[in-house]
């Protein structure tokens, strides 16, 4: 008689475990964090050049000699406001005759020829440091720069700046918001990916009871497991992100202006040990409830 033919499926065992379910679901949740944590850092940069390009003309007294101009810009560059670009303070003489010539550029008049002399002072153009950019320490920076010898006149935009800083508080509460929800968001999906991964682990950690194994004994691998696979899924996801950047930056060349290594690379490591973090609580709290359960609700 002919055995009956076997079935070509295989089956699953009883109790195994979705490794790679689990770590690529983890990965794309992390990716998303990632990608949003990656908006907020390119935000946070673009805000400060908006604000480190925003300038302060300090108007001089006529006909300063040239040490007191030299030493002058020495003062403006030693002071703890000024911004920097390539280690070089923005601390920039305009001439007189400079700015003379600048005005007739762009209104195509020259005030000089019936006026028979140039009414325009020499001046620095001062660029400030972004953490001094609010309403209040500019008004400090004004009074400070008014008490040095040789200086006539302090100006800048007041309202400009008002306007800047108003907008971008705004637009830091809400993304600050969005930040908060996606996070609330992505963690409870981790947290049931694990619980639905370790669903089928039930019987296990049963068993394990039965012939009396410690709670600590029984939760430790599982901990050691989801701790690792949050590892993994944190580091293929700061991968990932790197790759997405360059893309991006290689197809807008200008975006590389808003880099900043060292928000991104706390970015990356904060990936890398949120999805540690996440997954160690979201299977300490799933085997917990597990353990706690009679043998009916298990089924």
């Amino acid at each position: 008689m002919a055995s009956p033919p076997r079935s070509s499926t295989r089956k699953k065992k009883l109790g195994n475990y979705p490794h790679t379910m689990v770590v690529f679901s983890i990965t794309l949740a992390l990716l998303v964090i990632g990608l949003f944590g990656l908006l907020l850092v390119h935000a946070h940069k673009l805000s400060n050049l908006v604000k480190e390009n925003l300038e302060m003309q300090v108007y001089l007294d006529r006909d300063l000699p040239e040490a007191q101009l030299l030493r002058l810009q020495q003062a403006f560059s030693s002071k703890p406001f000024i911004a920097f670009r390539d280690r070089q303070p923005q601390v920039r003489f305009l001439s007189k005759e400079e700015g003379a010539r600048q005005f007739i550029e762009q209104t195509g008049e020259d005030f000089q020829q019936f006026l028979g002399d140039n009414p325009l002072r020499d001046a620095y153009i001062l660029r400030i440091n972004s953490e001094y950019t609010d309403s209040l320490n500019l008004r400090q920076i004004e009074q400070e720069l008014r008490t040095e010898s040789g200086v006539h006149e302090v100006q800048y935009v007041q309202s400009l700046i008002t306007s800047i800083n108003q907008n971008v508080r705004k637009l830091s509460l809400v993304l600050l918001g969005f930040a908060v929800v996606l996070t609330l968001v992505v963690t409870i999906l981790i947290n049931n990916t694990i619980k639905l991964a370790l669903f089928s682990q039930r019987f296990l950690i049963r068993s394990m009871q039965l012939v009396g194994a410690t709670s600590f004994f029984i939760q430790r691998p599982f901990l050691r497991r989801a701790t690792w696979q949050g590892f993994v899924s944190g580091t293929l996801a700061a991968l990932i992100l790197l790759a997405l950047q360059q893309y991006a930056y290689l197809q807008v060349d200008e975006l590389r202006l808003l880099l900043d290594e060292r928000l991104i690379g706390a970015l990356l490591v904060l990936m890398v040990v949120l999805g540690c973090v996440i997954g160690f609580f979201s299977s300490y709290r799933a085997v917990r409830k597990y353990l706690g359960m009679s043998l009916d609700d298990l089924y």
